[in-house]
């Protein structure tokens, strides 16, 4: 069965959101350009270039390259905030949300690795009002995720004693599968989405049958 949280994962490179068309074909244009050659290595005629415009026409729809980055890292964390927040809102015990949250969130990261490595290496890159809001979102998602691992806890259902620091470690195992992750390598998106939920439940030592 399906859950909430898993059909919250949508197509890869997903930017139906980003209208009009010339603007997600310059945000699509950013990801492959930052991910490629670095934030601060990428210049606006390059973007432009890749999405088959004059660099005047990318000012029509962005101000600067920092508003591109901006508008590609809210796109990804709103996702990631969804994500845990299905799954935490779900029915079920703490181990069935856990192991929904971690599966979606995994193979999301995997499913969209060159954007996820864009918007979890070039944070720094935003400015201290953006780099502010997508903090927020970053927390959020965090204090969804906190909470599914708390209930386990109080529950009896998990063993993990530091709700924060093995919060921290869930995050860190699942972002870290955008570094590494490739379309050509052994495993899919599934594959490391199942993967990674059966190593955490292990991991907070989750009561299973």
């Amino acid at each position: 069965m399906v859950t909430e949280a898993e059909q919250a994962d949508g197509p890869a490179e997903d930017w139906a959101d980003v209208t009009p068309e010339a603007a997600r074909r310059l945000v699509s244009a950013a990801v492959q350009a930052f991910a490629e050659r670095g934030y601060h290595a990428t210049t606006t005629r390059d973007i432009a270039g890749r999405a088959g415009m004059s660099p005047a026409a990318l000012y029509i729809h962005y101000k600067t390259k920092e508003e591109l980055l901006y508008r590609i890292s809210g796109v990804g964390h709103e996702k990631a905030l969804r994500i845990m927040e299905a799954a935490a809102g779900a029915g079920g015990s703490a181990t069935e949300r856990l192991g929904a949250a971690v599966r979606t969130f995994a193979r999301w990261h995997a499913r969209h690795h060159t954007t996820a490595r864009v918007i979890q290496y070039e944070l720094q890159a935003l400015s201290e009002e953006h780099y502010a809001v997508v903090a927020d979102l970053r927390r959020r998602t965090d204090r969804a995720l906190r909470g599914i691992i708390r209930d386990g806890a109080e529950a009896g259902e998990f063993t993990a004693g530091d709700v924060p620091g093995t919060t921290l470690a869930v995050l860190s195992l699942c972002v870290d599968v955008a570094r590494w992750f490739s379309a050509e390598g052994a495993r899919t998106p599934e594959e490391v989405g199942d993967l990674y939920a059966d190593l955490v439940l292990r991991m907070v030592g989750a009561r299973r049958p």
